[in-house]
This record gives structure tokens, C-alpha cells and sequence, in this order.
């Protein structure tokens, strides 16, 4: 499982921490490593919202997955990675990919072209994640985990701020 895992990528992060309450909204291109040889690279730009992201207790309302997965399998692999790195509550993520464009370069050129982009551009709010083709839904899964993991300590900050936290 963690062969899985590690085999998917975040080459570029974003800065910003996930809000407390509501919505954050989670930009990505995921470029994608094809399947069989002398096939093209695909990239596929896409969001991911997440809703209310709290950290708790294990045993507590489970996290809901909406969109991320091509097949049953991915679902229960996320599900498994997911029990054993995290323990998230009160959570729903949704993913909106976009149209996928297929380019013919190899996986480090294509990275290397989108953070020019995004460099030009000054965006700072867009991730680029790389996976093979068969574990898109995972390689999201892993970018949002972290995201939430990362954003923890400024939420709890919030909380106690808030006067919801002793």
C-alpha cells in the first residue's frame, strides 16, 4: 500500500491553509503517466471542494468521497490508505475535473511547462500533481489529505480563538 501511495506525486503545493469552516477550493492539473508504452502524457485540470474539514476522533462520521474514482477498486483502495493515515470527520470532498488534454511529451517536460505557467501567470493557488493514469483518484486523494493535515494547526488556532477550543 505504501508502494501505492508514494507512487503518486505533488511537484508543485500551494501555500495557502484550508478554512476552518465552509469551503476551500483545492485547484490541480494532474499530469498523468500513461499506462502502456509509447502512449501520450494527459493532463486534466481540475477542483476539488472540500467542506468543513475537521480533524477527530477515529469511529467518528466517516469522510464522503465524491467523483474521484474510475472504478470500485480505487474506492476501496483510498478507503484502505485513508483508515491508515488520518482519521477525518464532518468531511466532503467533491472533485470537478475538466477536459483532458493529451500532449506528447514526456511526464518532467510537462511538469516543467506548467510551473513556467503558473510562474508567468504569478498563480499561486494551483497544485500540479503527477500519477500513473490508473491512480488519478488517489493521487487527488493524497493532495487533499495533505492539505488538510498541513492546515490543522492554523484551524485549531481558529478554533481556540473562537472560544470553540480551551
Amino acid at each position: 500500500m505504501k508502494r501505492v501511495w508514494n507512487s503518486v506525486r505533488i511537484a508543485r503545493s500551494v501555500p495557502y491553509s484550508l478554512f476552518t469552516f465552509g469551503v476551500s477550493d483545492l485547484e490541480y492539473y494532474l499530469v498523468l503517466k500513461p499506462q502502456a508504452e509509447n502512449s501520450q502524457v494527459k493532463i486534466r485540470k481540475g477542483e476539488i471542494k472540500i467542506t468543513k474539514p475537521l480533524i477527530v476522533r477515529p469511529g467518528d462520521a466517516s469522510l464522503e468521497f465524491q467523483d474521484f474514482y474510475e472504478s470500485e477498486e480505487n474506492d476501496s483502495l483510498v478507503q484502505f490508505l485513508m483508515s491508515r493515515t488520518a482519521a477525518f470527520s464532518n468531511l466532503k470532498l467533491t472533485n470537478h475535473a475538466g477536459k483532458e488534454e493529451i500532449v506528447s511529451d514526456q511526464v518532467e517536460e510537462v511538469v516543467d511547462r506548467l510551473n513556467q505557467k503558473l510562474d508567468r501567470e504569478d498563480e499561486d493557488r494551483i497544485a500540479i500533481l503527477v500519477a500513473p493514469e490508473a491512480l488519478a483518484g488517489v493521487a487527488l486523494i493524497r493532495y487533499a489529505a495533505e492539505r488538510i493535515i498541513s492546515s490543522a494547526p492554523e484551524n485549531l488556532t481558529e478554533l481556540r480563538e473562537k472560544g470553540f477550543l480551551p
